[in-house]
C-alpha cells in the first residue's frame, strides 16, 4: 500500500520564479497598440482558433466591432464581457 503525503513548499529561490516578468510590463507595447481588454479578447481569440468574423458570429455582432474592441475603440460593456467569459469560457469581469 502506498502513503501519499502532501509536498510542502520549500524557501529555496527558484530561478525560474526570480525571473518572471509582471504581464503588463511584458506586454506593455500589446497594450499601447490593442488596449489592455483588446489584447485580451485577441489573446483568447487565437486561443481558441477562431477568426474575428467566427467570434462575431458566435456572440452575435459584426466582425468589425471584434476589430474595434481589439484595437480599443469601442467599449466592452457588461453585456459584451458577459457574451466574451462564455464564449472564451472565463470569468466575465476580465473584460471589464
Amino acid at each position: 500500500m502506498s502513503v501519499h503525503t502532501k509536498m510542502h513548499p520549500t524557501n529555496h529561490s527558484n530561478k525560474a520564479n526570480s525571473n518572471r516578468i509582471p504581464r503588463r510590463s511584458s506586454a506593455k507595447e500589446l497594450i499601447e497598440k490593442y488596449s489592455e481588454t483588446g489584447m485580451l479578447i485577441r489573446g483568447g481569440r487565437h486561443k481558441a482558433n477562431l477568426t474575428q468574423k467566427e467570434l462575431a458570429e458566435k456572440i452575435g455582432v459584426w466582425p468589425h466591432h471584434i476589430s474595434e474592441m481589439e484595437h480599443g475603440k469601442r467599449p466592452v460593456g457588461k453585456k459584451m464581457a458577459q457574451k466574451l467569459g462564455k464564449v472564451f469560457k472565463v470569468d466575465y469581469r476580465v473584460f471589464l
